[in-house]
């Protein structure tokens, strides 16, 4: 279970965002800490996360919260790593958090204050510190902004391990298969050999930066294959097309 923490929120607008960035990313348990008052503009931003703001609970301090819901871990969210807070610990990334992240127990994802983000006391009751690399010029980002980035991490890795099929990513066979479905077109194209070369190695180049599914890998090669039989087929349109492409080399 993963409970969303915004400490003294100073406008309920900011509340509205961060219930709207909940929903987005499935989370759906905000805790509210010594808050402003709740006022029609908090549900407007909502826009149709409403029933996260109902749902919401609210407790005084954060060390009150902590101890009344058992929270077995704790994350303090911070956007000046290793400035001004004098804590025995390294920030990590959100995707680093994401990973080592086990939410079998009860998890806690603490946002600070709009100006002065989290004090170091509420800092010291956190287990770990997560801060999201930024520009120097501009580092500390808005309170719905940084949210969806570390959901955005959590969501990730939750998705991740359903292993959905559509996601899964193509094998190193499944590549070489649509490599040698590409040779074979390409050989038949009468290109010289140093530019059958070239073209199949800038497809190697993309297939290899392309994150491709199994389900992408399987449909490409079906139509690498229609298109291999359809040049097999009409040897006639092959040979112009190979003319074609030495008039078009001699140019």
């Amino acid at each position: 279970m993963i409970y969303v923490v915004f400490v003294e929120p100073e406008t309920p607008g900011n509340i509205g965002f961060l219930a709207r960035t909940m929903k987005n990313f499935g989370l759906s348990d905000l805790v509210l800490i010594n808050p402003c008052d709740i006022e029609n503009d908090a549900y407007y931003k909502a826009m149709h996360a409403k029933e996260v703001i109902n749902n919401r609970k609210t407790y005084n301090s954060l060390q009150e919260f902590i101890e009344k819901e058992n929270i077995d871990f704790t994350v303090a969210t911070t956007g000046e790593a290793g400035g001004s807070y004098n804590l025995p610990r390294i920030a990590v990334t959100p995707e680093q958090f994401a990973e080592s992240l086990n939410v079998n127990g009860k998890v806690a994802v603490v946002f600070g204050r709009e100006g002065d983000g989290l004090t170091n006391r509420e800092m010291s009751l956190c287990d770990v510190v997560v801060s999201i690399p930024t520009h120097e010029d501009y580092p500390i980002m808005n309170i719905s902004h940084a949210a969806a980035i570390v959901f955005y991490e959590i969501f990730k890795k939750k998705v991740k391990s359903c292993q959905v099929e559509d996601l899964e990513e193509a094998s190193n066979l499944e590549k070489n298969d649509l490599l040698d479905c590409m040779e074979e077109i390409i050989g038949k194209l009468g290109y010289p050999p140093h530019k059958c070369k070239n073209a199949l190695l800038v497809f190697r180049r993309v297939i290899g930066r392309a994150f491709i599914s199994e389900r992408e890998a399987y449909n490409l090669k079906g139509t690498f294959r229609r298109i291999n039989q359809r040049i097999t087929e009409n040897p006639e349109n092959n040979e112009e097309t190979s003319n074609k492409s030495r008039e078009q080399l001699k140019m």
